[in-house]
């Protein structure tokens, strides 16, 4: 696997997470981090997202659910609906993410730090997600003392890279 680290534009696109359990509602909670806009498909859901202002549609997965969505999050816990739902996407032409399955996705998400205009994604390549909450936490930790160190006269380099 070799992840292109970007960013993406995401608003007035359609984003669609498929399944209501845990992962699903973990991936939830991060993306309603950058929107409001998204739609939740699953049988059933955790009772948190509720709380969530995203779409909720109660019903099983069917392909036709695909039309017109820009990304999905495959977030359910049948490891062969996932592949099917990978599939389809695959056909679609739909980038997607296949939660705890790196050789099944298009993208990953990184652990994200945001303050204010600046946002921080550190990524191990789908290959050590611990590692890289760590780093981000870190960087969360120390955020005041490395705003500080930019501030200082001896921050800004004289050569250029």
């Amino acid at each position: 696997m070799n992840f292109l680290p970007i960013n993406i534009d995401i608003e007035g696109k359609r984003i669609l997470i498929i399944g209501g359990g845990r992962v699903g509602l973990h991936k939830a909670k991060i993306l309603n981090r950058f929107t409001q806009e998204a739609t939740v498909i699953s049988p059933k859901f955790e009772e948190e997202f509720h709380t969530l202002p995203f779409k909720l549609k109660e019903k099983s997965y069917d392909k036709k659910d695909l039309e017109g969505v820009f990304l999905v999050y495959v977030c359910t816990e049948n490891s062969e609906l996932n592949r099917q739902i990978k599939q389809d996407a695959q056909e679609m032409r739909i980038l997607c993410s296949v939660c705890d399955n790196p050789q099944l996705c298009d993208f990953t998400s990184p652990a994200i730090f945001k303050k204010d205009d600046i946002l921080i994604a550190v990524s191990s390549n789908a290959t050590n997600v611990h590692k890289s909450m760590s780093i981000r936490d870190a960087i969360k930790e120390n955020w005041d003392y490395l705003l500080k160190k930019l501030q200082s006269p001896h921050a800004l380099y004289t050569k250029r890279m």
